[in-house]
Order: structure tokens, then C-alpha cells, then sequence
């Protein structure tokens, strides 16, 4: 199945949720970066949340999220938009410990429990909008809902995750998003932090193949819920060719050359997809000038 994210409204407008599975982009993603389990867990929670947040932008309004902590994997960074694009790299993908005390990946440890999460949304303003927490926990789902609860003044709960198997591929990817809207009762907010308490790990609900419905399913039993849009979701590079031949135009022509004379040439690696693009000294000397036209 392929993979797609579902937004609902609940308890009369007072809760809006979204529900992800994310496995074959996590997958693909996780591929591209070649990446050890517990990165592996890291980079696709990232991802799957990327995802949906990417869901409650409009039109061509995009956004890039940095987890930033002070552990060996580094920087994520993650790109995502309202059509269900995401992309996304981890600074250092080679990176895996023993399962933590709960028997799990120790997403925590690789993350670091020191750092930033800063999300920068472009909304087709003069100005983009940014914000910016520190990590609380390295999780990174928690860290994500402190992070609506801060920036955002949204009290939300956020679920992501991963299993990884033991060939590296991933098993299941997905997670969940909900939100109180203004005017939410205390009774509909104990009632939803009930429900998510009792709720299994999402990563095993997917596995077991309970779709994004199902699992909203389960913290809206009871209640009138509405499936608002499903929209399909997947790991798509912006990257090519020609916005490379972009970049090394605006070098200018001195640093062009110079590339000609010391490497016969240039080659540059996507950071998020790890495709490589070769220019020839004919690619290069075509590029000379062109800046002078814009």
C-alpha cells in the first residue's frame, strides 16, 4: 500500500488530527542516506512529522525542519510541502547503539538530549516565519509537541515511528498529529490524552496494517469524527541538473575556471538524495558569462 496521510476533525471542530503511514518514503529516504538503525529511526521520525505539518500548509507553501541536539548523528534536516513532498538527510548516517532499557532504538542517545528544533515555514511572504525550541527529550516526537504547545501555542500530542529490520530496510513507518482547537473543553482534551495514552505504538499498528483511518479510528471511538482530505504522500528531491549549473554559475567566472584547470571539471552530491552531477569542462565553459545576463 502505498504511502498517504489522512486530516480529520473530532469532538465537533474542537480537535483536528492527522494520521500518516510513511514506510516507503522512510524507506527510500533511509536508502538514499544509507543509514544504520537507530539513524534510521531518527531521520524517518523526522520525516513522518515533516510530512504532516507539511499537510497544514496551502497551495505552494513550503517548510524545512532542523533537529539540531548535540549527539553523533548531527543535523536533520527535512524538507516538506502541502502537495506531500518530503525530503530529508541526517549529517551522519553511520551511527547505531545497543536497544535502549524499553527494548527500543535509542533514538534519544543519537539525537542528544542538548539543542535546537527550528522550523522555517515559507508562506510566499516578504518574510518567512520562524521558530525555534530546544530539544527537551531527543525523542523527537516530544520534542515536537513541545515545540506546537511553544512556538505555535497549539496544544498538541505527537506520535512517530520506525521499525527497522534487520537488513536495514524499514518495516513500518507512520505517526499522528492532534491538535486542540480554540474553545476545546477540558473534557474532550482528558478524554483525547486517555485515548493516546492507551494507544500502542504506532509503528507496530502499521506494521500489523492498521491504515492512517484506523488509527484515528481508535482515538475517535465514540465519537463523531470526520475524514477532511487523504493525500498521498512521498519522498520527492527538488534537485537536478540544472539548478546545480545554477549554482555554479553564481560562483562567477574566476572560480569557474579555476575548476577547469585544477579538476577537469565538477561534481556535486544532493545533500537530501545523494544523486551526482557531473559537469564537463564544456558544461563549465557554457556557464561563463551566463551570469552577466541575469
Amino acid at each position: 500500500m502505498s504511502d498517504y496521510l489522512v486530516k480529520a476533525t473530532a469532538f465537533g471542530g474542537q480537535v483536528r488530527a492527522y494520521a500518516i503511514q510513511s514506510t516507503e518514503l522512510v524507506n527510500e529516504a533511509c536508502e538514499r542516506q544509507d543509514t544504520w538503525p537507530t539513524t534510521s529511526a531518527a531521520l524517518g521520525r523526522t520525516l513522518t512529522i515533516t510530512t504532516m505539518m507539511g499537510a497544514m500548509l496551502k497551495g505552494d507553501d513550503k517548510l524545512t525542519v532542523k533537529v539540531e541536539g548535540d549527539g553523533p548523528i548531527g543535523a536533520i534536516v527535512a524538507d516538506g510541502n502541502a502537495k506531500g513532498d518530503v525530503r530529508g538527510y541526517v549529517k551522519n548516517p553511520h551511527v547505531d547503539f545497543e536497544s535502549n532499557s524499553q527494548g527500543k532504538l535509542d533514538v534519544r542517545r543519537a539525537v542528544g538530549t542538548n539543542g535546537t528544533i527550528s522550523i522555517v515555514k515559507d508562506l510566499g511572504l516578504k518574510n518567512n516565519f520562524t521558530g525555534q525550541v530546544p530539544i527537551v527529550s531527543g525523542e523527537i516526537s516530544e520534542d515536537f509537541t513541545y515545540y506546537f504547545v511553544t512556538s505555535e501555542q497549539v496544544p498538541s500530542a505527537v506520535g512517530a515511528g520506525v521499525l527497522v529490520d534487520t537488513d536495514y530496510s524499514i518495516l513500518a513507518a507512520g505517526g499522528f498529529i492532534i491538535q486542540m482547537m480554540p474553545g476545546a473543553t477540558e473534557k474532550t482534551i482528558s478524554t483525547v490524552e486517555e485515548r493516546i495514552s492507551k494507544v500502542p505504538a504506532i509503528s507496530t499498528l502499521i506494521q500489523e496494517g492498521k491504515t492512517p483511518e484506523d488509527i484515528l479510528a481508535m482515538f475517535f471511538e465514540g465519537v463523531e469524527w470526520h475524514i477532511l482530505s487523504t493525500t498521498d504522500v512521498r519522498f520527492k528531491c527538488q534537485c537536478s541538473k540544472e539548478r546545480t549549473e545554477e549554482v555554479i554559475a553564481s560562483l562567477g567566472d574566476e572560480e569557474i575556471d579555476e575548476m577547469i584547470r585544477e579538476d577537469g571539471g565538477a561534481e556535486a552530491t544532493c545533500h537530501f538524495c545523494n544523486q551526482v552531477y557531473h559537469l564537463t569542462v564544456d558544461d563549465l565553459e557554457a556557464l561563463k558569462g551566463s551570469q552577466d545576463n541575469h
